[in-house]
């Protein structure tokens, strides 16, 4: 099988624990060249992984002509940045969500794709997952009749000192880094965009948001509830739910959850178990533009769903206050 020389533009927890070993797994990529802001940790990527080569800046691995595709792990506000450079040097992209800091971002990073003949894909790597494929086809087939209410949660631990998730104005806070979870489930599930927003938040006196909760209400009556925050010691907490005016559907399924995956459909008073088998769902979003690259498949997160998704957030933020 083709495989895409894939390189890695960074050294974070992510692509350690979770996209290098799916990468790892996925039939079409080729773990080619990693980079890190220093050469030392760059090397222990590539040694314990297996990489290539490895290089000791970002732009480095850019101009190495064989790197076909670049994952990008790096902290938000340097997506933008490294994300242009890497479509400008002919580069396909899977970029860490949130994507961007705002839509207007977002937009130049795909026109920056668009003018460079290369994919851009942003990486939630749970909406490849066969389970949110299954409830979805179901919600398309009416099992549940007209939707009425999503409730959608992620709540997690805080940010370690130092993370640039305990700085606002590196993108970091509850809402960018959790949010964007539960607020995507709700607007690939309902495909639309809502009519109003209304949010408020828990912010801590760095400036970042602990904790928010939006409501964001639909035509035809849908209102979907997201909860993120950052406030958990031990564990975390997932929440999704769906209820329509013919039933609800309801699991306890966490994001980026691989193996078996339980819900319950009830419909018409009846209640029946339904199960999905899912593989390492980072393995799937790398197969996924893999296919993209080699045959032609379009991004199965496509740049109209995560500028909406980016368009959604402006609104959410500037109801919070987040950059006042």
């Amino acid at each position: 099988m083709e495989k895409i020389r894939w390189g890695v533009l960074g050294t974070a927890d992510i692509a350690r624990w979770q996209t290098i070993p799916g990468m790892r797994e996925a039939e079409n990529c080729a773990l080619y060249a990693i980079s890190g802001r220093s050469i030392e940790k760059a090397r222990q990527y590539q040694a314990e992984f297996g990489f290539e080569k490895a290089y000791g800046s970002y732009d480095a691995l850019l101009s190495d002509p064989a790197v076909q595709a670049v994952y990008v792990p790096l902290p938000n506000d340097l997506h933008r940045e490294w994300v242009i450079r890497a479509l400008e040097a002919k580069k396909h992209v899977l970029c860490e969500k949130p994507l961007a800091l705002t839509e207007a971002q977002a937009r130049d990073m795909f026109r920056a794709a668009e003018e460079n003949g290369v994919h851009l894909m942003e990486a939630y790597a749970y909406l490849h997952n066969p389970f949110v494929r299954a409830v979805k086809a179901e919600l398309d087939a009416g099992a549940i009749g007209n939707v009425l209410y999503l409730e959608s949660a992620f709540v997690g631990g805080p940010p370690r000192e130092g993370n640039y998730r305990a700085r606002r104005d590196a993108g970091g806070g509850a809402q960018y880094d959790l949010g964007c979870y539960p607020l995507s489930m709700a607007l690939w599930m309902l495909d639309r965009e809502p009519l109003r927003v209304s949010a408020s938040a828990l912010f801590a006196d760095s400036g970042i948001d602990l904790a928010a909760n939006v409501l964001l209400s639909f035509e035809g009556g849908a209102v979907a509830n997201l909860s993120c925050g950052m406030l958990l010691r031990a564990n975390r907490l997932d929440r999704f739910h769906l209820c329509g005016d013919r039933g609800e559907i309801f699991s306890a399924f966490q994001f980026n959850q691989p193996g078996e995956i339980a819900y319950t459909l009830v419909r018409d008073g009846k209640a029946e178990e339904k199960r999905v088998t899912a593989p390492q769902n980072y393995r799937l979003e790398v197969e996924q533009l893999g296919r993209c690259i080699l045959k032609g498949e379009a991004p199965a997160v496509s740049p109209a769903f995560s500028l909406r998704v980016a368009r959604v957030q402006d609104r959410i933020l500037d109801a919070i206050g987040f950059w006042k």
